[in-house]
């Protein structure tokens, strides 16, 4: 049965795509805005910006006091916060209907008028606070640094997904409150935002709220930024070998994917999934059932825009086995699959696995507007909540097998290999 929920769009004058989608189950709604700035975005030597905003963003506006997003939406009940990612930034809160004109207000106000509220003292402020969340969630977290150091390998120097979200730190240093408020009226413009609303409102009371809060906003000049071409596999296995105090060997092996919403992309995450996603996975009942030479396995696929996506095959070694041997195994499963392709069994699995993921997601009103701001931002594709699914059905296994042997073998792959040892860390890049 095809999924049909509501779906409602319109743009006002200034650019801005409004999206509502009506449901009426919880008097509340959920406001959630996708604004086309990530770290993909940022220039060589002026990294971190995008992730900093995200911060900026909470410390007040023209007619915003610090702190007090938060206070006044968590008074009312309301729940909120925000993120950054290579392709975008999105904010987003959930508050009784009777508090949407409130959240609204707030979000217009910083996405329109922040900089009154960007001086040198928060600048400075919040410049020490990412420090101390690269610190946490980077330097000092086990195996922290994996997704970056795969970035670094699988793209190359200059390309925009080569550097983490969370940017340079002498980047950060470096940039100058001129600097700072130019990224943000470059970026943080209408017709580069979609504002969803999902939850207890109609379409026509959604767009006169938008265009209440929204309207008066100046329309700017379009900052889209064209991708890159599509790469190309990887073809000789870079790898960065790290000894590190870590509770265990663990490997990542990362690949170049086809950019997101494409059926190629589809196959390689049905792939992924087949391989390493799921308990049925093979390398799941190769190495940890069968060899009990892993402990855990997993992967994922990261759609995205520029050039190309990224997956990988996470596996955590386990104690009496030998990381190579374990990596060769992996290698000799992915050359398998490349030939084989899925089972029926891998390929039912895999597509019931998405299609059980994907109607949960749906069922909630945060991860339902999160997913129509981003197909809508990214891909001008409004109604993919309620098509994806098709797509899925139609996946292949020939078309899996065809994928894998394009993208997902071992010279293919990028390799951070962490090994356990409780001395000083050192890095071997080769």
């Amino acid at each position: 049965m095809p999924l049909d929920y509501p779906i409602a769009t319109h743009t006002l004058s200034n650019g801005l795509r409004v999206v509502v989608s009506r449901d009426h189950t919880v008097p509340t709604v959920t406001v959630n805005i996708w604004v086309g700035v990530g770290s993909r975005h940022e220039q060589p030597g002026s990294t971190g910006l995008a992730h900093l905003f995200e911060h900026l963003m909470f410390q007040g506006s023209a007619n915003v006091a610090e702190g007090e997003h938060f206070s006044l939406l968590m008074e009312q009940g309301g729940t909120l916060n925000a993120t950054t990612w290579f392709d975008r930034t999105n904010y987003f809160e959930t508050v009784p209907t009777g508090a949407l004109d409130l959240a609204l207000w707030l979000e217009a106000d910083r996405h329109g008028r922040l900089l009154e509220a960007v001086t040198q003292a928060n600048l400075d402020n919040q410049r020490d606070v990412v420090k101390e969340e690269k610190r946490q969630r980077y330097d000092n977290q086990p195996y922290g640094t994996a997704i970056a150091d795969l970035g670094a390998l699988v793209y190359p120097e200059g390309h925009p997904y080569h550097h983490p979200t969370i940017g340079s730190m002498e980047d950060l240093d470096a940039a100058t409150l001129a600097d700072v408020h130019a990224f943000y009226r470059r970026h943080y413009t209408p017709g580069n935002s979609v504002l969803t609303l999902v939850g207890d409102i109609s379409p026509e009371e959604g767009f006169a709220a938008a265009e209440r809060h929204f309207g008066d906003l100046p329309e700017r000049p379009s900052t889209r930024q064209e991708p890159l071409p599509q790469l190309s596999p990887l073809t000789d296995a870079p790898r960065t070998d790290r000894s590190e105090d870590v509770p265990n060997d663990r490997l990542y092996l990362g690949f170049r994917l086809p950019v997101a919403h494409t059926p190629e992309f589809l196959a390689c995450a049905v792939a992924i999934d087949a391989l390493g996603s799921l308990t049925t996975s093979r390398l799941y009942r190769r190495l940890v059932r069968v060899e009990e030479v892993a402990t855990s396995v997993s992967g994922a696929s990261l759609g995205l825009v520029d050039g190309a996506s990224l997956g990988f095959l996470g596996i955590d070694v386990a104690e009496s086995a030998d990381p190579h041997a374990v990596e060769l195994a992996v290698c000799a499963e992915l050359e398998r699959f490349a030939v084989e392709g899925p089972t029926e069994v891998e390929l039912e699995s895999s597509l019931a696995d998405t299609e059980r993921s994907w109607l949960e997601a749906l069922a909630g009103h945060q991860e339902r507007a999160d997913l129509i701001s981003h197909y809508t931002l990214l891909h001008d594709d409004t109604e993919h909540i309620n098509t994806y699914l098709d797509g899925v059905r139609q996946v292949t296994a020939d078309q899996v097998r065809e994928a894998a042997a394009r993208w997902l073998i071992p010279d293919a792959r990028a390799t951070v290999a962490f090994r356990a040892v409780a001395d000083e860390a050192t890095e071997v890049v080769a």
